[in-house]
């Protein structure tokens, strides 16, 4: 046999010769496998780096016995010819004794390289384990069902049932089944989640999450978080597959530490109790509640629990339509109300009911002006400083958003500590306010009782000094048994005298004073401007002019002091206008509300100055 024969051969070829087995012949292929290995060597010395050396054996069996051998698909790693594939390939060698042409015996060795096929092969074997074992793991989930397990078709509708999405929902697998999930989203997220999925479906993403509220069997909704990924085999997508986790805590933590960190940012700066219950009421809404409003409690030292309560509004804030009321407006609270119960129990009052129809004892018919048409649900809290209400919050949600729960009550409560500084101040500033006006009471006196003759008074300090303030007022019988009523600082001086059986008539003199102002009984009113002298003590020996003016059956006779028409910025005759307007409006109202109605109309929150007033009424004919 001439060895020749193989140069052309496409596998490699061998030949050794003798029982070293030297390397007597090698043709092209072989060559570009294995590299140019030097001739006439022993095998063993020609392969030093082959790391399989019980292939040698193999040789001297073959050369000993005769017999032909073949190895299949076996590994070979050796420093390769080859550089261009690395690490273990694999070959089927056949090997078998030969003679040549000098008559030399030796041994024939055939090369086949089969690392692809091996390759393939392994590699089909290594995904169908794969699968398999995915396959076994989402079964094991589905058994489980410690997640919500679910599998779709390449356009996005389910094709599995997931008992742990019907045990979560309470949808059957006709329900769930293709697009039937969307049905369980709370429909605030539909809109979102299905943007989305469209989307990942479209673009075929590597990878889907997203986060929405699920409704539950048991009612309520609860938030999840979704992640999906294509199950692909080459290019083709043939199913997603996915989980839901429930993340309720998780988001209820997040949306706390976010509510938290911007009602710092809000209220950094303020120190003003009314401002700072404002700033947080913008943080409550729309985050926590779709309506909330905030209440001072200007008398919350002195007032007897169980009884009536004044509560100034400082803050209303609806997450949509109409704007609320205005701020800085004075609400009486009956007994009965929810909200003075709240303020009294010093403990929230809470109610969850159908939209639409909240229980009597939380808002009795036309009572309760912060309840919306259509809440589903209301808390009252009480801010309570040092053993003390000093402030009301009301919160409200609306509509088929779910309803305000313990954890909204918890962060709600917390939000509202950082009022805490603030209204502690206030109620300190109450404290030592209180003895002042006790004082400042101290020295006015009640009206006295005239027939035909109607006297209310009234007194409001500032509110921006716990001072005792320089307004006073006072009103006696002279013997004569006309009635005298005076202001003193500036002072008018006023004597209601009676000229003739059934008449009245005003004997006055105002030094310094604003005028006083009548208001007739069909509402006309006008300042009495004509019996004006100087201010008292301005001039040295001075006398005072004096006017008389009739009083007409039913007329009002009203004398205040400057605090009543005075605001900083403003001329004083937009002030009386103010007075002239609000007083004719009021005419008609008995006496103590005409009075009550002026001091609400005309006085500001933040009134710096005294106001003292004294109404007289003349009886109709």
């Amino acid at each position: 046999m001439r060895l020749t024969m193989f140069d052309p051969a496409p596998i490699g070829v061998v030949f050794t010769r003798g029982p070293e087995h030297r390397l007597a012949y090698t043709n092209a292929v072989y060559r570009k496998t294995f590299g140019d290995r030097p001739l006439g060597r022993p095998l063993r010395r020609t392969f030093p780096d082959l790391a399989q050396s019980g292939y040698f054996d193999i040789f001297d069996r073959v050369l000993a016995t005769g017999e032909a051998e073949v190895l299949t698909a076996v590994p070979i790693d050796l420093d390769f010819a080859d550089s261009s594939q690395e690490g273990t390939r694999y070959f089927t060698f056949s090997v078998s004794r030969a003679t040549v042409s000098d008559g030399s015996r030796g041994v024939l060795g055939v090369v086949v390289e089969t690392t692809e096929q091996v390759t393939a092969a392994r590699r089909i074997r290594v995904l169908s384990e794969e699968r398999r074992r995915a396959l076994l793991r989402y079964r094991s989930l589905v058994r489980a069902g410690s997640e919500m397990v679910w599998v779709t078709g390449p356009e996005g509708g389910v094709t599995e049932p997931s008992p742990g999405w019907q045990r979560v929902t309470g949808q059957s697998w006709e329900e769930f089944r293709g697009d039937g999930w969307i049905d369980a989203v709370h429909p605030g997220d539909r809109a979102a989640v299905i943007e989305g999925w469209s989307r990942a479906l479209r673009e075929v993403q590597p990878r889907f999450t997203h986060a929405y509220r699920l409704r539950l069997a048991s009612g309520g909704y609860r938030h999840f978080a979704v992640d999906a990924a294509p199950v692909r085999d080459g290019d083709t997508v043939i199913e997603w597959i996915g989980t839901c986790r429930d993340v309720e805590q998780e988001w209820q933590d997040a949306r706390r530490e976010k509510l938290l960190a911007r009602a710092t940012a809000v209220t950094a700066d303020t120190a003003r109790p009314d401002e700072m219950l404002a700033a947080l009421t913008a943080v409550i809404v729309p985050e926590l509640a779709d309506s909330c409003t905030s209440y001072l409690l200007p008398q919350a030292l002195h007032r007897t629990p169980g009884t009536a309560l004044t509560a100034e509004r400082v803050a209303a804030m609806p997450r949509q339509g109409p704007p609320g009321p205005p701020p800085h407006h004075a609400e009486r609270l009956g007994p009965g109300s929810a909200l003075v119960r709240a303020a009294d129990r010093r403990r929230p009052v809470h109610a969850v009911f159908r939209p639409g129809s909240p229980p009597p004892d939380i808002a009795p018919t036309g009572t309760e002006p912060w309840l919306a048409p259509d809440a589903n649900s209301v808390v009252l809290l009480p801010v309570v400083v040092d053993g003390t209400t000093a402030a009301l919050v009301v919160a409200c949600v609306n509509g088929d958003r779910p309803p305000l729960g313990s954890s909204e009550i918890s962060l709600l409560q917390t939000l509202l500590e950082r009022a805490h500084t603030p209204l502690r101040n206030a109620l300190e500033y109450q404290r030592t306010r209180q003895v002042a006006l006790a004082l400042q009471h101290s020295l006015l006196t009640e009206p006295p009782a005239v027939p035909g003759l109607g006297i209310a008074v009234r007194y409001r300090p500032s509110s921006s000094a716990a001072e005792v303030g320089g307004d006073w007022y006072d009103s006696f019988v002279l013997r004569d048994g006309a009635a005298v009523l005076e202001c003193t600082a500036t002072c008018v001086l006023a004597r209601i005298e009676r000229p003739a059986p059934g008449r009245l008539q005003l004997q006055y003199s105002a030094a310094g004073h604003p005028p006083p102002l009548l208001v007739e009984a069909d509402g006309t009113a006008h300042f009495l401007d004509e019996g004006r002298s100087p201010m008292l003590g301005l001039l040295p020996d001075s006398r005072h002019s004096t006017a008389v003016h009739p009083l007409p059956p039913g007329s009002t006779l009203l004398l205040y002091t400057d605090g009543l028409v005075e605001r900083r910025n403003e001329d004083l005759t937009d002030g009386l206008d103010r007075l002239r307007r609000h007083a004719s409006t009021a005419a008609r109202r008995p006496l103590e509300s005409f009075c009550d109605e002026l001091l609400a109309g005309m006085l500001t929150a933040d009134n710096d100055d005294d106001t003292a007033l004294v109404a007289l009424r003349l009886s109709v004919a």
